[in-house]
C-alpha cells in the first residue's frame, strides 16, 4: 500500500477571523478607526476618503504577492537596491585581486562569509580529522558527511515506510539530545565528466584497438554527455549556545567542542546506517569539504581535481588539494531573479508542501537534468525546535484553535474543510509531542545551475515545470538567490529559517 505523508500543519493557527495575525489585525484596526471618528462627527466626505485609504492599507497589509505582502516586498526591495548601490551584493575574491595571505582562511561570498573551518582531533581507525564548520555570523557549528544511499526507486511500500520511520527516529533522537538545531540533507546531480573512466582507461588499455577502440570511444562520448553523477550530503548544525554549555564538561575551546560533536556524529551515523539504510557514511575532512565547496560553485572544475588526486595517488608531486582561499568563486553577483558566480548562473525556488500530502521519494524527478551541462540540486531541511519551544508552540496552537472555534460558533460562522483539517493536525501534533516526538517544520529548496553561455531564465522555467510535475508548487526566491544557492548547493549548514542560536 502506498503511504502518503500529509502530517504537517502551519506553524501557527490563527484565532482571529480570516486567518489574520495579531499585527495585521492591529494595522487594520488602526486604519479603520479614523473612519468611525469621521462618521461620528458627520464628516461624510472625509469618511469616504479615509475609507478608501483604509481599504488600500488593508490590501497592502493582508494580500500576499508571490509569498510576501506588499510591505514585505517593499522592505526587501529597498534592502536589495541599497546593497547593490553600496556594492555589498558584489563579491570579488582576494585571490582574484592578488591579496591572498593565508591559504587556509576561507574566502567565500554572502552568507558564507562568516564561516571558519577547524580541523578536529583524529578519530576512528583511520585517524580522520573531521572538518568543523564554525559560522560566526549565525553562531553555529556544523559537520558534514557524504552519504551513499541505495535509493527509493525500486523499493516497495513497506521498505519506504521503514526508511521514513528511520528518518523520523533520527529527528526524534536529535531532538531528545537538546543539542542539534537542524539536520540538512543536500543532494546534487553533477554532470558526468568521465574523469574516473579516463583514468581507468589510461591505466588498462594495451596495444592498438582499431575499430573496436573507435566504437568504444564514441560510446563513451555519447554516454558521458547523457549521464549525471549524484552526490548526497547530510549536515548537522548545533548552536553555539547549546554546544558551549556541553563543551564545558570536556574542557574549553575547539577540542572540547569537537568531542561533543563527535558524540552527536556517532548518534546520527547509527540512525543513518540503521533505519534509513545508508550503505556508506564519510565525515568530510577539511580538504574534502573544500572540494565539495569548490565544485558547488564551479561544477566544471571537478575533472581537474580528479586528475590531480589520481596523479597524487600514483606518486606524482602535484598539489591535489583545494586551498580554502580558492574554494569559493573568483567573483559573484546577486541579481534579482538569479545568482551569478564565476562562469555559471543559478536559479533557486522553494517548495510549498501540498495539502493533499506527498509520497516519500516524490522529489526525485526534480533532480533529472533537462539538458547536457545542467546541474540540479535540492536541500531538504529539518529545523528541530527545542522541547520547551515545541511545548509552548503546541499549547499556543491548541489555545488558538479552541478560541477560534468558539468565536466562529458564537458568530455562527461556518468553518471550512481546510480549517478543520488544520485544527485536527494541531491537536494530533500536541498528542505526539506528549509521547516524546520532536517538532520540526521542514522546508525544501531546489536550484538549477547552467553555464553563462545558456539562458538561465529558460532553465529556471524548466525547474519550475519539474517541481509541478513532482506534485509540488514552486516559489522563486527572488531577491534572495545568493542565500538560497548557498543553502541548497554548498553543504556547510546555511539555513533559511534560523533567526537566532537558541
Amino acid at each position: 500500500m502506498t503511504v502518503i505523508y500529509r502530517d504537517y500543519s502551519k506553524a501557527r493557527i490563527g484565532w482571529l477571523p480570516f486567518g489574520l495575525t495579531g499585527w495585521q489585525a492591529g494595522v487594520i484596526a488602526g486604519s479603520v478607526l479614523p473612519v468611525f471618528i469621521a462618521l461620528n462627527r458627520g464628516a461624510w466626505a472625509s469618511a469616504g476618503l479615509l475609507l478608501l485609504a483604509s481599504v488600500a492599507v488593508t490590501l497592502v497589509t493582508v494580500v500576499p504577492v508571490r509569498g510576501r505582502s506588499a510591505t514585505g516586498w517593499l522592505v526587501a526591495s529597498t534592502a536589495f537596491v541599497t546593497g547593490g548601490v553600496a556594492g555589498w551584493t558584489r563579491f570579488s575574491s582576494r585571490a582574484a585581486r592578488g591579496g591572498v595571505e593565508n591559504l587556509d582562511q576561507a574566502d567565500l561570498p554572502g552568507s558564507l562569509a562568516g564561516v571558519e573551518i577547524h580541523e578536529g582531533p583524529p578519530s576512528g581507525l583511520e585517524g580522520r580529522r573531521v572538518a568543523l564548520i564554525q559560522n560566526h555570523a549565525a553562531r553555529t557549528w556544523a559537520v558534514t558527511a557524504a552519504i551513499v544511499h541505495p535509493g527509493l526507486g525500486m523499493r516497495d511500500a513497506d521498505e519506504r515506510s521503514r526508511m521514513a520511520q528511520g528518518l523520523a527516529d533520527l529527528i526524534d533522537q536529535a531532538g531528545r539530545g537538546e543539542l542539534v538545531d537542524e539536520v540538512l540533507f543536500l543532494t546534487r546531480t553533477v554532470p558526468e565528466d568521465g574523469a574516473e573512466r579516463d583514468q581507468w582507461t589510461a591505466r588498462h588499455r594495451r596495444g592498438p584497438g582499431g575499430q573496436v577502440r573507435a566504437i568504444n570511444n564514441d560510446l563513451q562520448q555519447i554516454l558521458t554527455g547523457a549521464s549525471v553523477r549524484t552526490e548526497t550530503f547530510v549536515t548537522v548544525v548545533v548552536p553555539e549556545t547549546r554546544l558551549g554549555k556541553a563543551a564545558r564538561e570536556a574542557g574549553r575551546g575547539v577540542e572540547a567542542r569537537a568531542q561533543v560533536l563527535y558524540g552527536v556524529m556517532a548518534e546520527i551515523e547509527a540512525q543513518l546506517k540503521g533505519g534509513m539504510g545508508c550503505t556508506n557514511i564519510t565525515w568530510l575532512t577539511s580538504p574534502e569539504l573544500a572540494v565539495a565547496c569548490r565544485t558547488g560553485f564551479a561544477p566544471g572544475d571537478r575533472a581537474g581535481i580528479v586528475d590531480a588526486l589520481t596523479a597524487a595517488a600514483a606518486g606524482v608531486e602535484v598539489n591535489s588539494q583545494v586551498p580554502w582561499a580558492m574554494a569559493g568563486p573568483s567573483g559573484a553577483d546577486v541579481v534579482a531573479r538569479h545568482y551569478s558566480h564565476d562562469a555559471w548562473n543559478s536559479i533557486s525556488s522553494t517548495l510549498r508542501l501540498p495539502v493533499k500530502g506527498a509520497l516519500l521519494g516524490a522529489l526525485a524527478p526534480i533532480l533529472a537534468p533537462s539538458a547536457t551541462g545542467e546541474r540540479r540540486s535540492f536541500l531538504v531541511a529539518y529545523p528541530i525546535l527545542s522541547q520547551r519551544k515545541a511545548a509552548r508552540a503546541a499549547a499556543s496552537g491548541e489555545w488558538a484553535a479552541d478560541v477560534g472555534s468558539a468565536l466562529r460558533e458564537k458568530a455562527r460562522m461556518r468553518q471550512s474543510t481546510k480549517g478543520r483539517d488544520e485544527v485536527a493536525q494541531v491537536r494530533a501534533r500536541e498528542e505526539r509531542l506528549s509521547r516524546g516526538s520532536a517538532m520540526t517544520q521542514p522546508y525544501a529548496v531546489c536550484t538549477v545551475t547552467v553555464p553563462k553561455t545558456l539562458r538561465v531564465a529558460e532553465y529556471g522555467r524548466r525547474l519550475d515545470g519539474a517541481i509541478r510535475a513532482a506534485g509540488f508548487a514552486g516559489l522563486r526566491l527572488d531577491l534572495a538567490q545568493d542565500v538560497a544557492f548557498a543553502a541548497s548547493v554548498v553543504p556547510m549548514g546555511i539555513s533559511l529559517t534560523r533567526r537566532g542560536d537558541g
